[in-house]
């Protein structure tokens, strides 16, 4: 694992032997949070500074304020776990040494909280989160073989107006050639008439990505307990490789069925790591997503869905590593550590940046941990 100019653990060297004493000079003891947030951004900053470039100023209207320092500053709201950009000013307001660090030297250089907002929704529009995790990723992870992808969703609740579903009535008849087929002839299904799964396998990364619903409405699922939840928003289809480090994940509406973001997603952590196994519940047991899972030189292990049948056993073999999918379960959890679960925007683009600065400084502060 190395960055652009060194290998992490040189990285990790020079924060604690340098950076640390030389910023505490400046700014006094740093705090638990504090040495957090300077790890979490020093792994991102050349990530950062390449995506910074579409926002800044082209020389009309009036200069924005500095986009960097407003980036760092939602970096710590995740890592503080602060739910608002109103709380998100005020703590700036009263914490000194975090204001520094974020690239203000005095409370009056700190924008208005709709300045916040308005630099949000272009991080949101530009999906800057998002890029700089897959920035990261890719950087410290493509070089290396993974061993588990474990794969899962999780809910996300949403304080917006679900979308209303359309109202069934009759659905236009796909025109086919009337008639059996000839003996030995082969008719290929439309994308019309193929299942979504189906479509997948033969659709790219992004045409994949553009078919999924993302618009907030109501989705069902069981608990561990087995318990039906329902809830209005959103859910999140995360992939996640050993040492519970997040490796891509989608935005969905909630009514989505989890096997429906499989393909899409494992098309998207293909292109940042290398893995072996892909570790997925009974909700994934469809052929199309092993078929998928083959396609990319992986081993499929999941959990069979009986459908009111007997239930097929594991092999020894495959139950121990499929017991490896724990991963999924700690990386939900860790993220409300982050304040992923706790937000105000509306929208799915809104929500997706909100989730991602979560994710991103989850991602960087994990594989920190790989060496410490």
């Amino acid at each position: 694992m190395k960055t652009a100019n060194y290998p992490i653990g040189k990285l990790w060297k020079s924060i604690q032997k340098s950076l640390f004493p030389e910023l505490e000079d400046m700014v006094g003891e740093l705090t638990e949070k504090e040495r957090k947030f300077i790890m979490v951004c020093e792994l991102c900053v050349e990530a950062l500074e390449t995506e910074m470039k579409a926002y800044e100023w082209k020389g009309q209207g009036r200069p924005p304020a500095e986009r960097m320092a407003i980036a760092k500053s939602f970096i710590a709201k995740a890592v503080y776990g602060i739910a608002t950009t109103e709380g998100l000013v005020e703590y700036l307001n009263g914490n000194p040494t975090l204001r520094r660090l974020c690239g203000w030297e005095s409370v009056g250089e700190i924008p208005s909280e709709s300045t916040f907002s308005r630099a949000f929704g272009e991080f949101a529009k530009g999906k800057l989160p998002e890029k700089v995790h897959e920035a990261i990723i890719k950087e410290h992870g493509q070089r290396k073989l993974g061993g588990h992808i474990s794969r899962d969703s999780t809910a996300i609740e949403a304080r917006e107006k679900a979308v209303k579903k359309p109202v069934e009535g009759k659905t236009e008849k796909i025109a086919r050639k009337k008639g059996r087929p000839r003996q030995g002839e082969k008719r290929e299904k439309t994308d019309e008439e193929m299942k979504r799964l189906e479509r997948q396998l033969k659709h790219t990364l992004m045409e994949n990505m553009a078919g999924l619903p993302r618009k907030c409405d109501w989705g069902c699922k069981r608990n561990s307990d087995g318990k039906k939840i329902m809830w209005k928003g959103y859910k999140l289809h995360v992939d996640t490789l050993d040492g519970d480090i997040p490796v891509s994940a989608v935005l969905s509406a909630a009514s989505l069925h989890d096997s429906q973001a499989a393909i899409p997603l494992a098309q998207m952590s293909a292109e940042r790591v290398t893995n072996l196994y892909d570790l997925m519940d009974a909700a994934y047991d469809a052929k199309e997503i092993r078929a998928n899972s083959e396609r990319l030189g992986h081993v499929a292990i999941i959990d069979a869905n009986p459908r009111g049948g007997e239930k097929i056993p594991m092999e020894p073999a495959q139950a121990r590593r499929y017991n490896e999918r724990s991963t999924s379960e700690r990386i939900f959890a860790y993220l409300e550590n982050y304040g992923a679960y706790t937000f105000r925007v509306q929208g799915a683009a809104k929500v997706m940046c909100h989730l991602m600065f979560a994710v991103l400084a989850l991602t960087a502060q994990q594989i920190f941990h790989l060496i410490l």
